[in-house]
């Protein structure tokens, strides 16, 4: 992990916004990250759509260490709620590793790594065989998982125009939630006709159209080149994509026109230095609350609802189908709520639109175990979408905006890779939850105090600390605070 950066900084040209060129730029890099946060979330939420399944056993069902077990026996839930648990690991891993490198060796490297490995991964998934190999393998695509959510978010905060910075990052992290939604859609599709393995390898598909699209279109961040000292590199790509840079745009504190021989703390000592130290903490705090929520009911609401519907006599089939619809509903609630709750974040800040979208999780949760018809489930599980997945979009574009471009890799890494410890205990705590026999209401409860504390560490996020800040901080400084930049 690199700790300081020292260079020479020179003179660079007045270029300020070309305003089409921006845009477009915008748009192309969200599409990209989009696009590979979108698989992201499919191959984190393709697990919780096949589970009923896997634990029931069946034909294709896995063996503990080789051929598929005899007879079809099921799979424990606690061990099903561990192999959920092993591609989180392996997110975190991915996520803190980006954050050490990533400031180090640019934004465009890690992301194509990050499609490369993961796609790999799906692959050989999906010709697992044992208990053994598959939780191994979901593990290892997690590090490429994990890579580019740390990866993403930082990419697009440097290319989108000052003022729609939590727009942007939306649609970007909306790609999670949006790949949750496809993961349920072609389980309801496809799963009877493919089967799980052929779901795997669907999720196998963007090394074949995504990495050439990113390789081919995406530019290197200008102001990552800026900060270390490429200034005929960043002048060239900051003319050809439109984002501004100019002879006063300030690096560390110091103007870059100044020649000076500048040495500031990047990475996660940039992070955890005074002035970003209590804002890291609890960052991270509100990521784990987020992504515990996110992953415990994705890889568990269908299950926990189709064991509701069963006990109130519906088939089994029916109640399968209906968990999955809940899946799709949480997922698609996210993407839509997150990205209006975005564009109110733009105008009145990220922090209070995330206290609000918690405590509306915490809300939401409660009013599903009070016994509503199905038509009041579907919208409370829709508007709880809303306040789970949605709000860890806000989060992580909040994380996004925090953090000066020297740190900004790492910054998110944080994010993303703390948050994963709630990710990780998200799975386990339902599988735990389900073999004590525990009933679906006590786990709604549960969740729901892990909304009420996430929007609780929200509250206790300090703007970052007065005084040594480029000119790119300032203005994301103006974006936390909800002022137009």
């Amino acid at each position: 992990m690199e700790s300081t950066t020292s260079l020479r900084p020179r003179s660079i040209p007045d270029i300020p916004a070309d305003p089409t060129k921006e845009a477009r730029t915008a748009i192309w890099v969200a599409a990209i990250a989009g696009l590979s946060l979108l698989f992201d979330g499919f191959d984190l939420t393709v697990y919780g759509t096949v589970l009923p399944g896997l634990v029931k056993g069946g034909s294709d069902a896995l063996g503990w260490w080789s051929s598929g077990l005899s007879g079809g026996q099921p799979i424990p839930p606690a061990i099903a709620g561990q192999i959920g648990s092993y591609a989180l690991v392996g997110v975190m891993i991915g996520s803190l590793t980006a954050g050490a490198i990533g400031d180090r060796i640019g934004r465009k490297k890690l992301i194509l790594v990050g499609i490369a490995w993961f796609s790999l991964g799906m692959f050989a998934s999906a010709f697992a065989t044992s208990i053994a190999f598959f939780g191994t393998l979901r593990l290892l695509t997690g590090l490429g998982l994990g890579v580019l959510l740390a990866t993403a978010g930082a990419t697009m905060a440097e290319f989108a125009p000052a003022g729609k910075r939590n727009f942007y990052n939306a649609i970007v992290y909306s790609g999670i939630p949006a790949g949750g939604v496809l993961a349920a859609l072609l389980g309801l599709a496809l799963l009877n006709q493919i089967g799980w393995r052929g779901l795997f390898m669907l999720g196998a598909t963007p090394i074949l159209f995504l990495f050439p699209m990113a390789l081919t279109m995406l530019n290197e961040s200008p102001r990552w080149l800026l900060s270390r000292g490429r200034v005929d590199e960043a002048v060239a790509i900051s003319r050809r994509t439109g984002i501004p840079l100019t002879e006063h745009q300030q690096f560390g504190g110091v103007p870059v026109a100044e020649d000076l021989h500048l040495e500031q703390k990047t990475g996660f000592a940039g992070i955890f230095s005074r002035r970003y130290l209590v804002g890291t903490v609890f960052l991270g705090f509100m990521s784990f609350s987020g992504l515990l929520l996110t992953f415990g009911l994705n890889t568990w609401l269908p299950a926990i609802m189709g064991g509701h519907f069963q006990e109130a006599g519906m088939g089994a089939d029916a109640a399968k189908r209906y968990g999955l619809i809940f899946l799709l509903l949480l997922n698609g609630g996210a993407v839509v709520g997150g990205l209006i709750a975005s564009m109110v974040a733009d105008k009145a800040g990220p922090q209070r639109v995330i206290i609000t979208t918690f405590t509306l999780a915490a809300l939401s949760l409660t009013l599903m175990t009070f016994g509503f018809p199905i038509g009041l489930l579907l919208a409370s599980i829709a508007v709880a979408g809303v306040g789970i997945l949605g709000t860890q979009v806000l989060i992580y574009g909040f994380t996004s905006n925090y953090y000066a471009t020297h740190v900004r890799a790492a910054g998110v890494a944080w994010c993303s890779g703390f948050g994963r410890l709630g990710g990780i205990l998200g799975p386990l705590i339902g599988g735990w939850l389900a073999a004590a026999g525990v009933a679906g209401d006590t786990a709604f409860y549960v969740f729901a105090g892990v909304a009420l504390f996430g929007a609780l560490m929200t509250v206790l996020v300090p703007r970052p600390a007065k005084g040594h800040s480029d000119r790119e901080q300032l203005e994301a400084e103006q974006d936390v605070a909800g002022v137009a930049a």
